[in-house]
């Protein structure tokens, strides 16, 4: 997966609490576990006039006029500002896939669903938790301020602020674990497969204390 440093992006304002994953991607979207061809999907129900179907072209679909990531304002935008308890619902791993495919790659917030915290932190996506008064400040930059609020998201300091500025909206908590995963652009995967030596060294230990193991599993 991508490294995840630094980010400077567009604020999107999704003012909604409790948006589970079924909103984030409907469940018609879940037939394939590729990872890929999701984002168009994203919020699907929300973003189009029309019921969105698997395979449909997204161009030509009638979009709603109101919702806030058809809004040219909002155009180009890779950080998501919403409510609280964002991603709850079922465990879906597709939701973080739609969200990062989309062009996503922070979302802030007063909290998340438990499953959807570490299926994004999995998948490169960084959740910031941040204090209700902050992200209502935030909200109201985001949607009352002269042009579109643009934010820095400082990984290695765990700081959010203001792109330009040295106004600094707040810190946040993040396990280390995690961290140094995003860091180091680090899916499960990758971990197990950095543990390769470790894993051959043992199976040649277990090999060559129980020898009939292996032979039997050739038979």
């Amino acid at each position: 997966m991508q490294a995840f440093i630094e980010h400077t992006g567009l604020v999107a304002p999704l003012d909604r609490a409790n948006v589970d994953t079924d909103a984030i991607i409907p469940k018609q979207f879940l037939t394939s576990i590729k990872r890929t061809g999701f984002g168009q999907n994203l919020f699907d129900e929300w973003r189009y006039a029309d019921r969105g179907e698997p395979g449909m072209d997204c161009t030509s679909r009638p979009r709603r006029p109101d919702f806030v990531l058809n809004l040219p304002r909002y155009q180009e935008t890779s950080i998501l500002l919403t409510r609280a308890n964002f991603g709850c619902g079922s465990s879906r791993e597709h939701a973080a896939w739609a969200l990062l495919q989309f062009g996503f790659r922070v979302v802030i917030a007063p909290s998340f669903g438990d499953i959807f915290f570490q299926n994004a932190l999995k998948n490169g996506l960084l959740l910031v938790v941040l204090p209700v008064a902050a992200i209502d400040t935030l909200f109201t930059h985001a949607e009352q301020g002269a042009e579109a609020l643009r934010l820095v998201v400082d990984l290695p300091k765990q700081r959010v602020h203001v792109a330009g500025q040295s106004v600094e909206i707040g810190a946040f908590e993040i396990d280390p674990f995690r961290k140094d995963c995003l860091l180091q652009g680090f899916d499960d995967v990758a971990i197990t497969l950095g543990k390769t030596p470790d894993i051959q060294a043992f199976e040649a230990r277990h090999h060559a204390r129980f020898p009939w193991l292996a032979s039997a599993g050739s038979a």
